[in-house]
C-alpha cells in the first residue's frame, strides 16, 4: 500500500523527477440477495475477466491485508459478519495478503496452518458470492526496515545499518539498508543452503498455488505488491520508466509464474509494475509468455495529501491509466486496479471512481480495514473502523460507503461499450454489444447480464428503462437482472432514484407480448429437485436441495434462495444447493418450498416412511 506518508514524503523527488442509518443485512434482506452467480472459475478474454460461461465479469471490492502476526485476516477480526456485509452492498472481490514470512517462516519449511488460515477466508467470501486475490504482500521488505513481507532469513542488506529510520516510505528512499535488500532478492543472490532469493520466493509461491490449484473462488495469484527497485529507483522515476530494472523485473514474473505453473495451469496470475508506475511513469516489462496473466496496477495522487486539493491529479491518474491500458493492448493481459484510496478525501475516491468507470476497469480498493505499521493514517485509509466489532453503526463510514458502494455491471452477457454513476443524482447508465469478449461469436437471446444495484444508493427503491433487453428481477432487488431480446444487438440500461416502472423492449420467455413502457417481465422460475426424495420417518435425515432457473437457455445454479422442509430451514450457496436436517418426521409427503425476491416460489415433494 502506497499511503499519505508515501505522497508526502516522495513528492518533492518523485513529482520533480516525473513532471441513513447504517444496519447489518437482516435475514430477509440476506434472502433478497439470491442471484445467478458467474460460472467459476474466472478467466480472461484480453483485458477483461470473464466466467467460465464467457461472459465479463466487473470486480468492485477492497483489500483485506493484516501485517502483523498471526498475518490472517481472520485473526484481524474478519468473519462472516463482514464477508455478509461486502455482498450485501454489491462487492463481490477481496484481495486477500498472504504474508510470505508466514508461508515459509524457515528456509524450506512452509506452515501449511497458516495457509489453511488464509482458505478459511476464502470459504468465507465464497459463502456469499465473493472472490478472493491472493497477494504476497510486502512494504519495505521486512519489519527490520519498518515494514512487512518477507522472512527474516530472506534478508541480505550486506550488513549495512538499518539506519536511518525514516519510517514508510522513507526507508524506500533513503536507507540504504533497505534498498541493499531489494537489490540483492532483484539479483537472486544465493540465500540460506546456497538456494537463490527468488528461488525460494519461486518455491514458495508454488507450494501456496498447489494448495489451492482448483479452488474456484480464487480469481488469481498476485505475485508481489509494489516491487520497489531497490538502489537504482531514480532510474525509474520518469515518465518513460526504467527498461534496465524492468529487465530484471521481467524474469522475475517469468521464474515465479513458471513455478506456479507446474502446480496449477488454470488460476490466473498477477503481476504489477515496478511501484513508482503508481504515479505515472511507464512499463518497460517484456512478454512474460502466459495465456492466463492480468496486469494489476496501482494509482495514488501525489499530491493530494500535501496540498489537500486535488488539483492536478487528473494529468498523472489518467496516464496511470493510459499506460495499463497500452500495456493489456500490447500483450493480452486482463486489468485489474487492486490498489487505490487510502483517503477519506470525497473528491479525490469520486475522481478515480469516475476514472476507472471511464475506462470499464475493476478495483479494489485499498482498505477494507486500516490497521496497519505502514501507513501514517490507518484510520483514514479503512471503511471499517475496528475489524473486531461487527460492520453496523457507527463503525462503518457511511459518507465512505456511499461512494465506494455504486450500481456497476457485475456480469454481462457480451462486452461492455459504456458505464457510469452519477452520484448525486443517483442515475446509472450501461451498454453493451452481445458480442463475445474477445470473438467468437455472440451471445443467445435472453442471456443474463447483472448489475449491482446497492441498496445504500437507493433506499427508496429504483426505476429501470432497458432497450434490446428485458427486466427480469423483481422492484427493489439488489441485483438487476437483464435478459437480452431476441435480434437485440446491443443492449442499453438506465437505472433511476426512486420506485418507479420496470420497462424493457421484449419479454421473458413465457410470458407473452413484449412488456410496454413500466411494464415487469415475468418472474423466472426456480426449479427444485430433492435428493433422497424418501426419509426414515421418526429420524433425523440430510436432505440436499438444489435450485436452478432456466435463464438465457439454460440452467443455472440460483445462490441466497430460502428452502423449507416444514421447521427446517437453509438458504442455497452459489452452487445452487442447500442442506437440510428435517426432524421428528411423521409418516407421510412433505412440501419442499424455495423461495427468493425476483423468482417464481418453486415446490418439490418428500416422503418420510
Amino acid at each position: 500500500m502506497v499511503g499519505a506518508h508515501w505522497r508526502r514524503a516522495g513528492l518533492a523527488l518523485l513529482a520533480a523527477a516525473i513532471a441513513l442509518t447504517l444496519i447489518a443485512p437482516s435475514d430477509r434482506a440476506r434472502a433478497d440477495e439470491a442471484v445467478t452467480a458467474p460460472a467459476l472459475p474466472l478467466g480472461h478474454a484480453g483485458r477483461w475477466v470473464t466466467d467460465a460461461a464467457g461472459r465479463v465479469v466487473i470486480l468492485h471490492g477492497f483489500n483485506q491485508v493484516v501485517k502483523f502476526p498471526p498475518y490472517l485476516p481472520s485473526g484481524g477480526g474478519f468473519d462472516d459478519d463482514d464477508a455478509a456485509f461486502l455482498a450485501s452492498q454489491g462487492f463481490n472481490a477481496v484481495r486477500v495478503g498472504v504474508i510470505y514470512k508466514a508461508v515459509e517462516p524457515q528456509p524450506g519449511v512452509f506452515d501449511d496452518a497458516y495457509l489453511n488460515g488464509i482458505a478459511q477466508t476464502v470459504a468465507t467470501l465464497a459463502r456469499h458470492g465473493v472472490v478472493s486475490l491472493l497477494d504476497f504482500h510486502q512494504d519495505m521488505y521486512n519489519e527490520r526496515f519498518q515494514g512487512e513481507g518477507f522472512p527474516d532469513w530472506a534478508v541480505n542488506d550486506d550488513g549495512l545499518p538499518a539506519q536511518p529510520q525514516l519510517g514508510f516510505p522513507g526507508n524506500y528512499l533513503g536507507q540504504p539498508a533497505t534498498q541493499r535488500a531489494f537489490d540483492n532478492f532483484w539479483a537472486n543472490t544465493p540465500g540460506p543452503g546456497g538456494v537463490g532469493l527468488q528461488d525460494r520466493f519461486a518455491a514458495a509461491w508454488a507450494h501456496v498455488a498447489a494448495r489451492f490449484q482448483g479452488n474456484s473462488a480464487v480469481l488469481g495469484y498476485e505475485l508481489l505488491n509494489e516491487p520497489w527497485p531497490g538502489s537504482t529507483w531514480q532510474q525509474c522515476a520518469n515518465p518513460a520508466g526504467c527498461p534496465a530494472f524492468d529487465a530484471q523485473l521481467t524474469a522475475f514474473v517469468k521464474r515465479v509464474t513458471g513455478a506456479i505453473r507446474a502446480v496449477d495451469n488454470r488460476t490466473l496470475v498477477w503481476y504489477e509494475p515496478n511501484v513508482i508506475f503508481n504515479d505515472g511513469a511507464d512499463t518497460q516489462l517484456g512478454p512474460i509468455g502466459d495465456p492466463r496473466l492480468g496486469f494489476a496496477f496501482h494509482d495514488y495522487c501525489l499530491s493530494q495529501d500535501s496540498t489537500g486539493s486535488y488539483s492536478g491529479c487528473d494529468t498523472f491518474d489518467d496516464m496511470v491509466f493510459a499506460h495499463a491500458e497500452h500495456r493489456s493492448a500490447v500483450t493480452g493481459d486482463a486489468l485489474l486496479l487492486t490498489e487505490f484510496g487510502s483517503t477519506d478525501n470525497a473528491v479525490d475516491l469520486t475522481a478515480m471512481l469516475n476514472r476507472a468507470d471511464r475506462n470499464m476497469v475493476g478495483w479494489l480498493e485499498w482498505a477494507y480495514t486500516g490497521n496497519d505499521p505502514t501507513s501514517s493514517a490507518p484510520g483514514a485509509q479503512a471503511l471499517v473502523l475496528d475489524p473486531q466489532r461487527p460492520p453496523t453503526g457507527t463503525n462503518v463510514k457511511l459518507a465512505k460507503l456511499k461512494l465506494l458502494a455504486e450500481p456497476y455491471p457485475q456480469v454481462v452477457s457480451g462486452t461492455p461499450s459504456s458505464f457510469g454513476f452519477d452520484a448525486s443524482s443517483g442515475g446509472f447508465q450501461a451498454h453493451w454489444s452481445v458480442t463475445r469478449a474477445g470473438g467468437g461469436g455472440s451471445f443467445g437471446p435472453y442471456s443474463e447480464s447483472d448489475v449491482a444495484i446497492p441498496p445504500v444508493q437507493y433506499p427508496a427503491g429504483y426505476g429501470v428503462s432497458v432497450s434490446g433487453g428485458a427486466v427480469a428481477s423483481g422492484a427493489g432487488a439488489p441485483v438487476l437482472r437483464i435478459l437480452s431480446c431476441p435480434g437485440a444487438r446491443e443492449v442499453a440500461v438506465t437505472v433511476s432514484r426512486g420506485a418507479g416502472a420496470l420497462g424493457g423492449s421484449c419479454s421473458v420467455p413465457g410470458a407473452g407480448a413484449p412488456p410496454g413502457p413500466g411494464a415487469a417481465a415475468t418472474k423466472p422460475a426456480l426449479l427444485v429437485s430433492v435428493h433422497p426424495r424418501r426419509v426414515r420417518a421418526g429420524r433425523a435425515g440430510r436432505v440436499v436441495v438444489r435450485v436452478r432457473a432456466r435463464l438465457g437457455g439454460r440452467l443455472v445454479p440460483v445462490r441466497g434462495v430460502v428452502v423449507s422442509i416444514g421447521h427446517a430451514r437453509a438458504r442455497t450457496r452459489r452452487s445452487g444447493r442447500a442442506v437440510l436436517h428435517p426432524r421428528n418426521t411423521r409418516a407421510g409427503r412433505y412440501r419442499v418450498i424455495a423461495r427468493a425476491r425476483g423468482y417464481q416460489t418453486g415446490r418439490a415433494s418428500l416422503r418420510a416412511r
